[in-house]
C-alpha cells in the first residue's frame, strides 16, 4: 500500500458529509502483485481503512456553479498566499497563488469541488495539511519540461506545468497539484487511478461527476505508446480505437471498485458494470501513469 508518508493521499471517493481524515499523495509504483495489494485497492469500507461506501454510484457531486472556475472567484477574493517565482515562466506563480489562496480559505467540500479531477478524499487530506503546503509554496520553484515544482525539506508540490498554462490563460481557473512529504517524488497515486475509472463510467451513465468533466477537455482515453506488457514496441491504445466498447453501459458498482499493480507505469482497475439488458459484469481497466495523471488504454471483461 503506498501510504507510507506523513500527510497521506491514497483514498477514493467519499461523501462529502463524511468527516475528512488523513492520507497522501504518491505514485503508485513498484508494489507487488499480490492479494494484499488487490484488497488495498478496494474501495469498499472494508478495503481502503477510512473510505465510507457511497449512497449512490456515480452521482455528480456539485451543481453547476461548484465548476473549477467558481472558488478562485469566490475564495481567492482580496486575499493572496505567498509564493516563489518559477524561473522562466511567468504567472506560474499566480496560478499557484490561487490555489493556496483556495487552500486556505476553503472548507473541505468547497476543496473538493475544486480539485474534482483527483480523487476527492485526496483532497481532502490537503485540506489536514494545509499549513505544510502553503509553506512549500514560499520557496522557489523548480521548472521542467512536464511539471512545476515548490519544496522545502518536508513537502513537495508539483502541478502539471501543462495546467499552469491553462491557468495563467484563464484567470478565473483553480489548478489543483499533487503533493508528497519527505523529499518524496509528488504524482498521480493508484487512488487517482480508481478516480479516473470512476469519472469515465460516470460520463457513460449520464452522471459525470462534474458538468465539466468532457472528453474533449479533460482526457481521460490513451491515444499511443501503449506497451502494458513491456515488449518495447508501444502501439496505440486499444480504447481509442473503440470508443464504443462500453456503449449501453447503465451503471456501476461505485464501492466496489478495486486496483492492483501490473507493472511500474502500469494498473488494472475492476468494476461492475451493469448494461442496459440488466446484465452485471466485472470489466477491467487498463490504465497507465504520466505526468497528466492517468489515462485508460484498454477494457476487458
Amino acid at each position: 500500500m503506498e501510504r507510507a508518508r506523513p500527510i497521506p493521499r491514497e483514498r477514493d471517493w467519499k461523501d462529502p458529509r463524511a468527516h475528512d481524515r488523513r492520507g497522501l499523495l504518491a505514485i503508485a509504483a513498484g508494489l507487488a502483485l499480490t492479494s494484499a495489494v488487490l484488497l488495498t485497492g478496494c474501495d469498499s469500507v472494508s478495503g481502503i481503512p477510512g473510505d465510507e461506501p457511497a449512497e449512490a454510484p456515480a452521482r455528480a457531486t456539485t451543481s453547476s456553479a461548484a465548476m473549477p472556475t467558481t472558488p478562485s472567484q469566490t475564495l481567492t477574493q482580496a486575499f493572496t498566499v505567498p509564493v516563489g517565482e518559477a524561473p522562466g515562466l511567468p504567472g506560474a506563480a499566480e496560478v499557484a497563488s490561487r490555489f493556496g489562496a483556495t487552500l486556505e480559505r476553503a472548507t473541505p467540500v468547497e476543496l473538493r469541488s475544486a480539485c474534482w479531477m483527483m480523487a476527492p478524499g485526496n483532497v481532502s487530506d490537503m485540506s489536514t495539511g494545509k499549513r505544510a503546503i502553503l509553506n512549500a509554496l514560499a520557496q522557489p520553484a523548480t521548472v521542467t519540461r512536464s511539471l512545476v515544482t515548490w519544496q522545502n525539506a518536508g513537502t513537495t508540490v508539483t502541478f502539471d506545468r501543462g495546467a499552469i498554462a491553462s491557468g495563467i490563460e484563464n484567470a478565473k481557473q483553480t489548478v489543483c497539484p499533487w503533493v508528497a512529504q519527505d523529499g518524496a517524488e509528488a504524482g498521480p497515486n493508484e487512488a487517482d487511478a480508481r478516480h479516473t475509472v470512476r469519472r469515465y463510467l460516470a460520463r457513460l451513465v449520464s452522471k459525470p461527476l462534474d458538468p465539466a468533466d468532457k472528453e474533449g477537455d479533460f482526457p481521460l482515453i490513451c491515444k499511443a505508446n501503449w506497451d502494458p506488457n513491456g515488449t518495447g514496441s508501444p502501439t496505440p491504445a486499444p480504447l481509442a480505437n473503440n470508443s464504443s466498447t462500453l456503449t449501453g453501459a447503465t451503471k456501476f458498482a461505485d464501492q466496489e471498485i478495486q486496483s492492483e499493480q501490473l507493472r511500474s507505469d502500469y494498473l488494472a482497475v475492476h468494476v461492475p458494470v451493469t448494461n442496459s439488458s440488466g446484465v452485471t459484469q466485472t470489466l477491467t481497466f487498463t490504465l497507465t501513469a504520466g505526468p497528466k495523471g492517468y489515462c485508460i488504454g484498454d477494457v476487458s471483461p
